[in-house]
């Protein structure tokens, strides 16, 4: 518990940092917030587009979808929010700069990823949280406390998630140094967690359940609310492989990290 104040304290303290030294710039955080704000409302007017036309997409109505969109992105966004620094992994290790994170006392992946806190994902929070609220009502779910609680469980256990995939892909920058198409293959892979899986074949289901699980990212979770009455027992897999799938990342990172030993000049 004294580690984890330890922790949370210097966190707050390096954030606050880093948030004002962004704020010097406002111009280019209202439009880099207004941009991915218009973003991921594209993403939703392709659903309004094809409800012109069709009633459901194997089984699922515009609501539904709805909720499984704004589910999906309030799952991505702790990413997005406190391990956007991944992105850029590759460039420290490159130019030699990644070394001084081996010369403090606190954990390394800590030190490196609280270095920087994505503004604009609160934006991006904001909008899921406000389609999430909307679907919900459309819908009409009961957030008994059951629910509350295994919402809470479902979020966290997709975020984690997300953030092991984009771990393991930015780990790889240990080995490969130009590393970002792997990074921007599983972002890519990543959007896929905001539509249904059945619409998929049966090789694409497979991939994205059991190779790159991003349908416990958004599809498996949101069924828990959806379609109670289903009998899918995938669905309470989500924590565990959010923990198993953790697990392995962070291995991944800690051979990388034993593996590098910067620039050598």
């Amino acid at each position: 518990m004294k580690r984890l104040r330890f922790y949370s304290r210097l966190y707050i303290k390096m954030i606050s940092q880093y948030i004002k030294a962004r704020m010097q710039f406002r111009s280019d955080f209202y439009i880099s917030t207004f941009a991915m704000l218009l973003l991921n409302i594209t993403g939703l007017f392709t659903y309004w587009v094809l409800f012109y036309s069709i009633n459901n997409i194997e089984g699922w109505n515009l609501n539904e979808l709805i909720f499984l969109y704004s589910f999906a992105l309030l799952a991505v966004t702790p990413m997005q929010l406190f391990f956007d620094n991944l992105w850029v992994i590759r460039i420290s290790l490159r130019n030699g700069n990644f070394i001084k994170y081996y010369f403090k006392p606190i954990n390394t992946l800590f030190y490196y990823v609280s270095e920087v806190f994505d503004i604009k994902g609160l934006g991006q929070l904001m909008l899921a949280l406000t389609m999430l609220i909307y679907s919900s009502i459309k819908l009409g779910i009961h957030w008994t406390p059951l629910n509350l609680i295994m919402f809470v469980v479902f979020i966290l256990s997709s975020a984690i998630i997300m953030i092991s995939l984009v771990l393991m892909a930015a780990s790889i920058s240990f080995w490969v140094i130009e590393s970002v198409s792997v990074l921007v293959l599983i972002f890519k892979l990543s959007e896929y967690a905001r539509y249904p899986i059945t619409i998929f074949n049966g090789f694409f289901r497979f991939v994205f359940t059991g190779i790159i699980p991003v349908a416990f990212i958004g599809y498996y979770p949101s069924r828990f609310f959806l379609k109670p009455g289903s009998g899918d027992i995938t669905v309470f897999a989500t924590p565990f492989i959010g923990i198993g799938l953790f697990i392995i990342a962070y291995k991944i990172w800690r051979i990388g990290l034993n593996r590098y030993s910067g620039t050598g000049s």
